[in-house]
């Protein structure tokens, strides 16, 4: 739209059982790379779940001192990980005083490690051998706060905690930050470090993962009949966003544009979404209004697509409200998580990232696992197996949280002519 400032992604830095770094998490995307495995990371004790997508490649301390990986929760490393990766991406530097720059970070429930694992000394060995860095670092603020610390970011900088939305929702609103001109540069993103004992038998005691032990690697199967529930994953995303006029100012190399962004809450269920699609229809078709181009543009969503039995066919019943059923049957769907697993507070974001690399690319990564479809969720163009190569003049990520949570941000290519 005319009059506000347009916001660009000049970098990505990107943590998930895929890789580390953009170049290796999109060509493992690319290739249909399964996430899916035993669980090795941690102990996981009697869990009744034994299969994950661990992000085995990452070593914090190859981004880390020593003793904040030592102390730190998996999620700070994470989230500190991808915003080097990202700013080396974009070859930025922050400024002196660091006003112009902010951090928001999606999450589902910050630090469960250094929570879990306090809690058990406690228990064992009494009140006073908890560690004085207990609360602070299981915040859900501590990502963002030990981001802009460790950078040097003084703008606007907050966790954004909208369960699986909150990854979109952060880029949604650092895109807005940007716009009205409170930053010129936003880390904009999610993190999550979620396989631990308690999380894993708490999601098996809501029966929303998968129980395909024999095979992990295909585990995770979005829109398929099969499907039984998503695989936990872990990791991080995050985006450098300015505005245009400080990416030209500074010569930056362009991936893409953020063009729009909507939002919206179901008001109906703690954990499952409206079967109708009413809501998360409304928030699509308020990204696409946002950036100002018709739906017919939009050639590719990245979908939720959690493998749950409820929650496949309501989203692409939004898809269809969003778009019609005639324009939804050409649109172009894919489900990453097949691959990258369900990364909570970091999955928009991871999402987001890889929609970012469509757009600028014009490949689509595809869903992974399909292989029979649930006639519930047909009439969309599902992109089954292998990626598809496709010019894309718009394309959408979408998520939908617990508690009825759903946002969608437009991604258009750059044209610098």
């Amino acid at each position: 739209m005319s009059g506000r400032r347009r916001v660009v992604v000049t970098g990505i830095g990107v943590i998930s059982s895929l890789g580390v770094g953009r170049e290796d998490v999109w060509r493992n995307a690319l290739a249909g790379t399964p996430g899916g495995a035993h669980i090795t990371g941690v102990d996981i004790g009697i869990s009744p779940v034994t299969i994950a997508c661990e992000a085995r490649a990452f070593v914090a301390e190859d981004f880390v001192d020593r003793r904040l990986a030592r102390r730190a929760d998996r999620v700070t490393h994470f989230a500190l990980a991808a915003a080097l990766l990202a700013l080396d991406d974009a070859q930025l530097t922050i400024s002196a005083d660091g006003h112009d720059t902010g951090c928001i970070l999606g999450t589902g429930t910050g630090g469960n490690h250094v929570r879990d694992e306090n809690h058990r000394i406690m228990l064992e060995r009494g009140v006073d051998r908890i560690s004085p860095f207990a609360i602070p670092y299981s915040m859900c603020n501590h990502p963002p706060a030990e981001v802009s610390m460790r950078l040097g970011l003084r703008g606007p900088t907050m966790a954004m905690v909208t369960a699986c939305a909150a990854g979109t929702d952060a880029i949604g609103t650092s895109t807005a930050i940007i716009r009205r001109g409170d930053a010129d540069v936003m880390l904009a993103g999610g993190a999550d470090a979620m396989i631990t004992p308690l999380w894993l038998a708490g999601f098996n005691a809501m029966r929303v993962l998968s129980h395909h032990e024999e095979n992990p690697a295909a585990a995770q199967r979005p829109f398929d009949t099969s499907r039984d529930g998503f695989l936990i994953g872990e990791g991080s995303a995050v985006l450098v966003l300015e505005s245009l006029e400080h990416a030209q100012g500074r010569g930056a190399a362009i991936i893409c544009e953020i063009a729009g962004y909507g939002a919206s809450a179901d008001a109906h269920h703690i954990t499952d979404p409206d079967p109708t699609g009413i809501s998360q229809s409304r928030a699509m078709r308020a990204a696409v209004a946002d950036a100002g181009i018709p739906a017919q543009m939009i050639g590719y969503v990245n979908a939720h697509g959690g493998a749950s039995r409820p929650g496949d066919p309501s989203e692409v019943a939004a898809i269809r409200r969003a778009f019609g059923d005639e324009l939804a049957a050409r649109t172009a769907v894919s489900a990453t998580k097949s691959m990258h697993g369900h990364c909570m507070g970091a999955t928009g974001a991871i999402e987001g990232a890889l929609t970012a690399l469509a757009v600028a690319g014009g490949q689509i990564p595809p869903t992974i696992n399909l292989t029979d479809l649930d006639p519930e969720c047909a009439g969309v163009d599902h992109v089954i197996g292998t990626a598809r190569t496709q010019r894309l003049d718009a394309a959408m990520s979408s998520n939908n949280g617990l508690g009825g949570h759903n946002a969608a941000i437009v991604l258009i290519p750059w044209d610098d002519a």
